[in-house]
């Protein structure tokens, strides 16, 4: 693909994932993406040959976003519980600079799919499944190193964290309650035995 090609695609699919977080994945149309970027229905229709491409190219886009926001920055950070506590942090952070217009894109995909059949849902389950994953992995380094008791189940641990984050995305964004992704960041530290909203003790 040519670079103005692919430069288009990636503001189409930039705008699609916005979109998305607002009126979701089924709401994603050809003629609100082009009348968005004051493009012809038939310029979009080069780019995508179906609604269904446009979603998985679109869950795709968000995923690399996600990944860069949330799960790079916490890769610096040692493995353990200072790198779960930096992931849970960084996923407060994507919330509060409103990276996506209506809160983070997999957390709005996942209630919207959670009935469907199809490839659009295994992507998102896919995608949820890996940032589980790389907690999972952190919550055992924690255990191995004797950063937490070694009866601490690490798949209970994950659905503990992983519900903080709702919650935090529930408060934040429906609610508009200001202080709730500070709350959330004190919950984490508490559960891990650390003080304080910033750095880790």
């Amino acid at each position: 693909m040519r670079a103005d090609g692919q430069r288009t695609r990636a503001a189409i699919l930039r705008q699609a994932a916005d979109l998305a977080t607002v009126k979701g994945l089924d709401g994603l149309t050809i003629s609100e993406l082009a009348a968005a970027l004051g493009m012809s229905k038939s310029g979009m229709y080069a780019h995508f040959e179906s609604k269904e491409a446009l979603q998985l190219a679109t869950i795709d886009v968000a995923s690399r976003i996600f990944d860069e926001a949330v799960v790079a920055p916490a890769l610096h950070v040692e493995p353990g519980i200072d790198r779960l506590v930096a992931m849970c942090d960084a996923f407060f952070d994507y919330l509060q600079r409103r990276t996506f217009p209506g809160g983070c894109f997999f957390v709005v995909t996942a209630l919207e799919m959670g009935e469907r059949i199809g490839p659009v849902k295994e992507c998102v389950q896919h995608c949820h499944a890996d940032f589980v994953g790389v907690l999972r992995q952190n919550a055992e380094v924690a255990v191995g190193r004797g950063q937490l008791s070694a009866t601490e189940k690490p798949d209970v641990l994950v659905f503990e964290l992983n519900g903080v984050i709702l919650a935090a995305h529930v408060h934040s964004v429906l609610h508009g309650k200001a202080d709730a992704l500070d709350i959330a960041r004190q919950v984490v530290r508490r559960r891990f035995g650390l003080t304080g909203t910033s750095g880790l003790v």
